[in-house]
């Protein structure tokens, strides 16, 4: 599956970009295990001058501290581990040497659409998935604060609220300066989990659909998507750089005590692993190359290529776009006009020409009860030319399963008058 190519939309993927792949290459061939300095100074420092350049580019708090992962799922659970052990440290309670067993119980509310890998992070962390308070989202996925502030006033005791920049479908974001004063006037730790929608921090001309996310107190995003690094780099930003470092030290005594030298940040206590690859290398590579207005360049040109596609579908009759097209994500469905039932079936049909035709790849899911195609743009080469090659293909098969459904009406008629 060409899924770094300049036609795959089926995922939030991005185009593993040559310059990340070479110093990707260049990791493979020094071989360092980048759990520490003393092991691999030259990894531990391009991890460090990589991570104040992603505080800078991103925008976020100057105290943060960050820690690199396999990607958004593990950052989502870097993040958490630090907000859990803070909350629990603040009621008297060490969940590092004494567990979850009698911790006081933590609130853990949740927008109702958050992405499944967010989930996947609290079970991991023992918080379980039917504790957790979901919080009702609008049309677009976006979490509610009215229904948000109803939650907390039946909820009482430590905090943890997790926001969501950029929804796996609509590319929506949740109103996050009004979240953030709700839950630290209770005291509570903000997240964000931005896999993709953070890079719009960025992009000055996007940047206004993140604001106020600098409120938080963890962010949670890949670099492997937006940022066209190889897999596997996640990254993960805790303001509170102690409960980072507490949540995530490996300690022995041939290791390096956390905060024994602020001058050198020792990956191991930032990240789960204490084997790890050199994930900096790569990292450092794309941020020199790309610069703060290529970075900012790339996230623009995907979005307006994303409402190019969607506006080349749009006019097309019988195909509906079920979102405002506000970054790089859209919802699609085929059959506008139909009953609802057979509009799924003509979206399902459309979707495996679409993939059978071989010019480009778009994916099924479920959106609000109903059958849609969901397309992301964000791979470094697509194009202009792209979009448009990519946009006629899905036209033409919808116009076929469109055809064959015409037909098999006329022929249904014809049987039932012959009858």
């Amino acid at each position: 599956m060409g899924t770094a190519g300049a036609r795959f939309f089926g995922w939030v993927v991005g185009g593993s970009h040559p310059v990340g792949v070479a110093a990707d290459w260049l990791t493979s061939v020094w071989g360092q295990n980048a759990g520490c300095y003393e092991g691999a100074p030259a990894a531990a420092v391009a991890e460090q001058v990589a991570a104040q350049w992603l505080i800078d580019i991103l925008h976020l708090p100057r105290e943060c501290s960050v820690g690199f992962t396999t990607g958004a799922t593990m950052s989502n659970f870097v993040c958490l581990a630090a907000a859990r052990g803070a909350l629990l440290r603040r009621m008297g309670w060490d969940v590092d040497l004494d567990g979850m067993f009698g911790a006081p119980p933590i609130t853990v509310c949740i927008g109702d659409d958050a992405h499944t890998s967010v989930l996947a992070s609290l079970r991991y962390l023992g918080f379980g998935e039917r504790r957790v308070v979901r919080i009702a989202t609008d049309e677009a996925g976006r979490m509610k604060v009215a229904a948000l502030r109803t939650a907390l006033a039946r909820c009482p005791g430590p905090l943890i609220v997790i926001a969501q920049a950029g929804h796996i479908m609509t590319g929506a974001f949740d109103p996050v300066d009004e979240i953030a004063t709700l839950t630290h006037a209770r005291g509570g730790w903000l997240h964000i989990d931005g896999a993709f929608g953070l890079w719009a921090r960025a992009a000055p001309a996007r940047a206004n659909l993140a604001q106020g996310f600098d409120r938080a107190d963890s962010w949670a995003t890949d670099a492997h998507k937006w940022l066209q690094a190889p897999y596997e780099c996640g990254c993960a930003f805790v303001r509170d750089e102690e409960a980072h470092r507490r949540a995530m030290t490996i300690a022995a005594s041939y290791l390096p005590d956390a905060g024994a030298n602020d001058a050198i940040r020792d990956p191991l206590h930032y990240a789960p692993e204490l084997s790890r690859r050199a994930r900096g290398f790569a990292l450092w590579a794309l941020l020199r190359a790309f610069g703060r207005q290529g970075v900012a360049a790339m996230i623009e040109r995907h979005c307006v290529l994303a409402q190019r596609m969607a506006r080349r579908l749009a006019a097309e009759p019988g195909i509906e776009i079920l979102n405002d097209v506000v970054l790089n994500q859209f919802v699609v469905q085929f059959g506008a006009g139909e009953a609802a039932q057979q509009r799924d079936a003509l979206t399902v049909e459309t979707i495996a020409r679409i993939q059978a035709a071989g010019v480009c790849h778009a994916g099924g899911a479920r959106w609000r009860e109903r059958e849609v195609m969901r397309v992301s743009v964000i791979s470094w080469p697509t194009t202009a030319a792209d979009i448009d090659h990519s946009a006629d293909s899905m036209i033409a098969a919808w116009r076929a399963v469109r055809r064959r459904h015409a037909h098999e009406l006329l022929d249904s008629a014809r049987i039932a008058i012959q009858a």
